[in-house]
C-alpha cells in the first residue's frame, strides 16, 4: 500500500468495509462509510471557510466522533495537525500557539476560555472554528462547515509532508515540536497494526487521548487500517472500562500503566465476572512488573510491553506477538526499526551493560520545529537518542532502567529508581510508587520514595524501608519515604516524578 496521505488509511478501509462499525461513541456510531462520507463534507466545508494546504491547525477537542472527523479531514485537505490538550491554560497553550505560527483553530465550546485569551494577541491566527457553539465573535460553529459536495479529492501530500507537529512535553525549559510526516505516522500505524494477531470483529478500546501521539497510532490510526471496531470513551473511567470488558465479546485494550493498576485494583475488590480481553498493549510509561502479572492472572489475558516516544511516532520497541512475553522487558524493535545501548560516545557498550538506547527507523521524526540546534544534537549521526537508560539480554531484548536524568546518583553510586519502584509494588499495601533523588549536601543525592497505600492498607514508612532494605545493596533502599493520597500526574495519567516535593 502506497500511502502519500495519511487519509488513505481510512479511504482504503472504508471501500473494503463500507457497512463495519468504524467508531462508537456514547449514543452515536459511524461505519467506515459514513464516517469516510463526514470527514469528505467536513473538508469541502474547511476548504471554503478557507484553509489552505499546509496551514498549521491547532486541534484542541476531547476525545469524540467528531475529533476524529477533523483529523482525517485536516490530512485531505493537505493541512498541518497540531493535537493540543483541551485541558491546557494559557501559559501552556501561549508558547505552543506562538512557536507553531499555527493560522487556524478548532477547539470545543467547554475548552474555549484559556485559547481564547491567547488568541486575542495572535492575529495571524484567522480561522477560528469550534464545536457546540452558536454564532460567537470571531468563530466559526464547527457543525455549519459540513457540506455534501459528493467525494473530496485528497490533497496529493508526499510521504516526507509533515503532517503533525506534536509538542513533547518538556522535562526543563519549553516543550519542542516534534514534526512528523504522512508517512512517519501512517508506517508506524500499519507496522504495529500488521504486528498483531486480530480478528476482523475485534473491538478496541479507546481509552487514551487522542491528542496524545501513543492513542492516535496504537489505538485509533491502526484500528482504522484494520478496520476494527474503536469504541471511544470521552476519558478514562475505571469503572466504566471494567464493566466494559465484562461486556464486550472480544476486545483489545491498549493503555498506560496507570490504566491497567487501577483496573487491578478494581478486580482486587471484585474478579470481573467474564473477560472478553484477547490481548492488551502497555506503552507511555514503564510497567512494573508485579501490575502485569496481577492485571494478566485476573483478566485472563496477556499484555505486551512495549515501547515509544512522540519522536518516534512512537512505537519502535514491543514483545513480538506469537512468542513468549518477557516481563520487565520492552521487547525488540518492532520491523523496520533498530536500536543500540551505547556510552557517552555513542559507541555500542556490551550485552548486559546500561547504556543510553538509540533508535532508527522509519518513523523517527524529520527534526524539532524551528529548533535545528536541538534536532541536530538529538538526531545526531542518525540516530535518535532517546535520552532512556537501557540494557539489552543474551536474545537483545530491551530493559529500560531509568530516565538518563532521573538516575540517582548516591555518594557516587548509581541508582535506578525504577528497579526500587518494582520493588516497592510486590509489598501487598502499596498501590503505587514514586522514587526520586533529593538533594543532599554530603552524598550529593539521596534515594526518597513517595507511596500511595491500597485502601484500608496501614504499612508505616519505617516498615516500607525495612521492606526494601533486605532486597538491595545497602545503598540503595530509600532513606526517606513519605505516604500520600495520590501522585502528582500529567493529563494522560503519567507519574510527574519532577512535580514530587518533599518536606523537610
Amino acid at each position: 500500500m502506497l500511502v502519500v496521505n495519511i487519509s488513505s488509511l481510512l479511504i482504503e478501509t472504508a471501500a473494503r468495509r463500507p457497512k463495519h462499525p468504524a467508531i462508537r461513541f456514547l449514543d452515536r456510531t459511524l461505519t467506515y462509510e459514513e464516517l469516510n462520507k463526514q470527514v469528505d463534507c467536513l473538508s469541502h466545508g474547511l476548504i471554503r471557510a478557507g484553509l489552505r494546504p499546509k496551514d498549521v491547525c491547532v486541534l484542541m477537542m476531547p476525545n469524540s466522533i467528531d475529533w476524529a472527523i477533523v483529523y482525517y479531514a485536516l490530512a485531505k485537505v493537505g493541512a498541518v495537525v497540531l493535537p493540543v490538550n483541551f485541558l491546557y491554560r494559557v501559559g501552556e497553550l501561549g508558547y505552543i500557539f506562538k512557536d507553531s505560527g499555527a493560522r487556524a483553530f478548532i477547539g470545543h465550546k467547554d475548552y474555549l476560555e484559556h485559547p481564547l485569551q491567547v488568541m486575542a494577541h495572535l492575529p495571524k491566527m484567522e480561522l477560528r472554528i469550534a464545536q457546540g457553539i452558536s454564532h460567537v465573535q470571531g468563530l466559526l460553529p464547527l457543525e455549519e462547515l459540513f457540506v455534501d459536495e459528493g467525494t473530496f479529492p485528497t490533497y496529493p501530500t508526499q510521504d516526507d509532508d509533515t503532517w503533525a507537529i506534536i509538542y513533547t512535553s518538556g522535562t526543563t525549559g519549553h516543550p519542542k515540536g516534534a514534526m512528523l510526516t504522512h508517512y512517519n505516522l501512517a508506517n508506524n500505524a500499519m507496522t504495529v497494526a500488521n504486528m498483531r494477531s486480530t480478528d476482523p470483529y475485534d473491538l478496541v478500546f479507546g481509552v487514551l487521548p487522542l491528542f496524545h501521539i501513543y492513542g492516535q497510532t496504537s489505538a485509533f490510526n491502526s484500528s482504522i487500517y484494520l478496520g476494527l471496531t474503536i469504541r471511544l470513551f470521552p476519558h478514562f473511567d475505571a469503572e466504566e472500562l471494567f464493566s466494559a470488558i465484562e461486556e464486550e465479546e472480544s476486545s483489545i485494550l491498549i493503555a498506560i500503566p496507570t490504566i491497567f493498576n487501577r483496573l487491578v485494583e478494581l478486580a482486587d475488590v471484585r474478579p470481573p465476572r467474564r473477560s472478553g480481553l484477547r490481548f492488551c498493549i502497555s506503552g507511555g510509561a514503564s510497567l512494573p512488573v508485579e501490575v502485569l502479572r496481577r492485571f494478566e492472572d485476573r483478566f485472563h489475558t496477556i499484555i505486551y510491553e512495549g515501547y515509544g516516544l512522540t519522536e518516534c511516532s512512537p512505537v519502535c520497541v514491543e514483545n513480538p506477538f506469537g512468542r513468549q512475553t518477557r516481563p520487565g522487558s520492552i521487547g525488540l524493535p518492532i520491523p523496520g526499526f533498530e536500536a543500540r545501548i551505547v556510552n557517552d560516545q555513542d559507541e555500542d557498550v556490551p550485552i548486559g551493560t546500561v547504556g543510553e538506547l538509540i533508535i532508527r527507523g522509519p518513523g523517527v521524526m524529520k527534526g524539532y520545529f524551528n529548533q535545528p540546534e536541538a534536532s541536530a544534537e538529538t538526531l545526531r549521526g542518525g540516530w535518535l537518542h532517546t535520552g532512556d537508560l537501557a540494557r539489552m539480554d543474551e536474545d537483545r531484548y530491551i530493559y529500560i532502567v531509568d530516565r538518563k536524568k532521573e538516575m540517582i546518583i548516591r555518594g557516587g553510586y548509581n541508582v535506578y529508581p525504577r528497579e526500587i519502584e518494582e520493588i516497592l509494588y510486590t509489598h501487598p499495601d502499596v498501590s503505587e510508587a514514586a522514587v526520586v533523588g533529593i538533594p543532599h549536601l554530603d552524598l550529593g543525592e539521596e534515594v526518597g520514595a513517595m507511596v500511595v497505600l491500597r485502601p484500608g492498607a496501614h504499612a508505616t514508612p519505617d516498615e516500607l524501608k525495612q521492606f526494601v532494605k533486605e532486597r538491595v545493596a545497602p545503598y540503595k533502599y530509600p532513606r526517606k519515604i513519605m505516604l500520600v493520597k495520590e501522585l502528582p500526574k500529567s493529563h494522560t495519567g503519567k507519574i510527574l516524578k519532577r512535580a514530587i516535593r518533599f518536606e523537610d
